[in-house]
């Protein structure tokens, strides 16, 4: 997958060959995988973690947003 984190002033981080995803939102942690279908959610502050060969599981705090799976390609848009 690809990741996006947005912040207000710009791009915060833009990572290729992420395996997964783990965030949080009001009704728990969900998980994100390659093949998983197209969805919307309202992040809550917490902590995003992604993964990827190169550099293993690297953990984001972020404030309220939104995440935005589209294809491969996963926007994250947080304060």
């Amino acid at each position: 997958m690809n990741l996006t984190v947005l912040v207000p002033f710009g791009i915060f981080a833009k990572k290729a060959g992420v395996s997964r995803i783990i965030a949080e939102t009001r009704e728990g942690s969900f998980g994100l995988l390659p093949h998983r279908l197209d969805c919307v959610a309202a992040l809550t502050p917490g902590i995003l973690m992604y993964e990827t060969e190169e550099e293993g599981e690297v953990y984001v705090a972020v404030d309220e947003g939104v995440l935005v799976k589209t294809g491969p390609d996963v926007l994250v848009s947080v304060r």
